[in-house]
């Protein structure tokens, strides 16, 4: 498939050499800053060495003085407090940072959290009702609630007293309850908006901690968990969440969680970065909401025992080889149906029995490797739940709301959606989603590679490439840098595990870089030795035998 090259090629040279000086980096680091906008010294060496003292002030979130009021209220007077929070990684570390911190202050504290394949996300009455039954006098959301105008209504009805903490978008209307803590609100005075469900939930801790006069570590001590849930939630790694991820990440090295540590151990990661909590920690947290099995995490975050947090670990471990073994099969159905539908704009499946816990990243595969929209729906009997995933330029959520009168519900927005239907409206629904997405310009759109900065292979050494880990951790607004390497030969070029993947030496005058491509076997057939081409790709330190080798992790090649 045809990509897009992207790439500012224009850079203020003084400027770099004048950083690289400055702040003692190598030239292509440097580069990376200014090409990423990290120019100003503050900046800069926030960017490189996040401290603790570049949290922002948490009494500049909208209603956080209420909020702690109303908790520590609850505190003195023994009130039961339950928590309300998500099956996912963000909602899981979010209750967990909360409840810990509460119990550490004697709190009467506990937890509810709702389950996928039953209640879906969100608050919802039923779960209210139970919440009150328990004797709950304060109950306060992690992660959710912002759009739950109604539930909350209910929940006061009851008399709850609710503090709603959030990160995500509200709608034209917020709560009307005791306090509501959310970045994203219109009234909002907090300096960055894009903090995780569990950063809103340390920045609640963080506030309480002023408040009663504690020790900082007080609540510094669970950036390893705030850390995991900001990286698995893909929210921007900048500014704040940047520091919270990067102080977190070295936390979590020497982690006094049990369960954490026993999680991190059965990853078989021996790495501890982002790419490990987003690949190791985070599938088996969510595989334990996926399979109906929230409380496991949860359990193992907050248990005190060994033998049991071993348990909990292997359990999760258990559940997420069961959600491979689903997605893998559901992803081998969905392609062999998919085959005969790539004349569409669209790719709209269904089959009966698809586990609804896993079609959305199986969809997200298919598109993946289409480059195509893709909703898959899993029935059963007559309804149908089902996910989508979209490609960068094609609004998901406007296609879905102009194909509203098909579906029973649906909600997400651009880029991923949910939704449910009728099996009879179903031919109904996938006619009139192609029908959209024809008169849109979605034929005309490519994938794109954004490229940092060209690099030459005479200023690359393995110093080099491991300074490049400053740039770490890695996430959304701050991938991995790629780099294009212009008119190199090809000295050697093979084919991998039956033709998938592609194995090349390339040489520039003097100097010689392996290059692994994965997924990319088929361009075996279609370059030979000797060819000049133009590669893109990022950079890394192989090692094989004790011996560290630089290498291209291909993204793109085309003949020079």
């Amino acid at each position: 498939m045809k990509k897009e090259w992207n790439y500012n090629n224009e850079i203020d040279d003084k400027l770099v050499q004048k950083i690289a000086e400055k702040y003692s980096i190598n030239t292509l680091l440097s580069k990376i800053l200014v090409s990423r906008n990290v120019i100003e010294d503050e900046k800069i060496e926030t960017f490189l060495n996040p401290k603790r003292n570049n949290f922002n002030d948490p009494y500049l979130l909208p209603d956080m003085e209420k909020a702690v009021d109303r908790i520590i209220n609850a505190l003195e007077k023994n009130e039961k407090i339950t928590i309300y929070g998500d099956y996912d990684v963000d909602g899981i570390t979010a209750t967990t940072v909360l409840e810990s911190f509460l119990r550490e202050r004697n709190a009467n504290v506990t937890h509810y959290i709702p389950n996928r394949l039953e209640e879906g996300y969100g608050l919802n009455n039923n779960a209210i009702d139970k919440i009150k039954e328990s004797g709950t006098d304060l109950m306060i959301t992690v992660d959710c609630g912002i759009t739950g105008i109604s539930e909350v209504e209910y929940g006061k009805s009851l008399g709850l007293d609710i503090v709603v903490t959030d990160h995500h978008e509200p709608g034209d209307e917020i709560p009307d309850t005791i306090a509501v803590v959310d970045a994203k609100r219109k009234d909002n005075k907090y300096p960055f908006r894009e903090l995780a469900g569990v950063g809103i939930a340390f920045k609640v801790i963080q506030a309480i901690s002023i408040k009663l006069n504690l020790d900082e570590k007080e609540y510094l001590k669970y950036l390893d968990i705030v850390a995991i849930g900001t990286i698995a939630d893909v929210v921007p790694l900048v500014e704040e969440n940047r520091t919270i991820t990067k102080l977190g990440l070295k936390l979590l090295e020497v982690t006094k969680n049990i369960g954490l540590k026993e999680l991190v151990n059965i990853t078989g990661y021996k790495r501890i970065d982002s790419n490990m909590v987003a690949f190791g920690i985070a599938p088996r947290i969510n595989a334990c909401g996926r399979m109906g099995k929230e409380q496991e995490a949860l359990n193992l975050f907050l248990t005190q025992d060994s033998k049991e947090a071993q348990e909990i670990a292997e359990r999760l471990n258990s559940y997420n080889a069961k959600r491979q073994e689903l997605e893998k099969s559901i992803f081998e159905q969905a392609k062999q149906m998919a085959e005969s539908d790539l004349d569409k704009n669209v790719l709209v499946l269904a089959r009966e029995g698809w586990h609804h816990g896993v079609i959305g990243i199986v969809s997200s595969k298919i598109t993946e490797l289409y480059f195509k929209p893709s909703i898959l729906i899993g029935f059963e009997g007559e309804e149908g739940k089902g996910s989508g995933r979209s490609v960068p330029g094609f609004d998901l959520h406007d296609a879905i709301v102009s194909c509203g009168n098909d579906l029973e519900k649906f909600g997400g927005h651009e880029m991923a959606i949910g939704l449910s239907l009728k099996k009879e409206k179903f031919e109904k629904f996938k006619e009139d989603f192609e029908k959209y997405a024809c008169n849109t310009n979605l034929c005309d759109i490519i994938p794109i590679i954004n490229i940092d900065e060209e690099a030459k292979l005479s200023e690359l050494n393995i110093a080099v490439i491991k300074e490049l880990s400053l740039l770490e951790p890695y996430g959304e607004a701050n991938r991995m840098p790629i780099f294009i390497f212009k008119n190199l030969k090809i000295n050697s070029i093979r084919s991998l595990s039956e033709g998938k993947h592609i194995k090349l030496t390339l040489q520039d005058n003097h100097y010689y870089i392996d290059a692994i491509g994965f997924n990319l076997g088929y361009l075996a057939n279609e370059y030979k030795i000797g060819d000049k081409v133009d590669v893109v790709g990022s950079l890394e330190i192989n090692e094989y035998n004790g011996n560290q080798n630089m290498q291209i992790n291909l993204k793109d090649i085309r003949k020079a």
